[in-house]
């Protein structure tokens, strides 16, 4: 729960880097909010509650998203070759499941090895 309440605290923050961890517990939150508010919808009869959430989480999803490609040095603008059928995807699927530049790069400190605050 906390992975998804940090994202949204960055609802439109496309600069820095996210963990695949951060990236991943995100997503799965999400989905599984998503089906179930679906079958809620289903079942009363009101299909649009689903969509509504999904509306509502699509600009953090994309800045999560982008973050994960700066952790593994890519630009954000990577996020465009999900259009492409099959194979951009898969290869989008490949990046977000490597693992982040382990020193600094150009978008940002190493969020894993982030200090502690005090």
């Amino acid at each position: 729960m906390n992975y998804f309440l940090d994202v949204l605290k960055k609802y439109a923050v496309f600069s820095g880097r996210a963990r695949r961890k951060e990236y991943w517990m995100y997503m799965l939150f999400v989905a599984i909010s998503y089906l179930l508010l679906l079958g809620i919808g289903y079942a009363v009869n009101a299909v649009w509650i689903g969509f509504i959430f999904y509306a509502a989480v699509l600009l953090p999803t994309l800045g999560v998203t982008v973050r994960r490609l700066h952790d593994t040095g890519r630009s954000g603008w990577w996020i465009l070759f999900g259009l492409v059928p099959l194979v951009g995807g898969i290869t989008l699927f490949v990046f977000y499941c490597l693992d982040g530049d382990q020193s600094e790069n150009k978008y940002g400190h190493n969020p894993k090895y982030a200090p502690a605050h005090a």
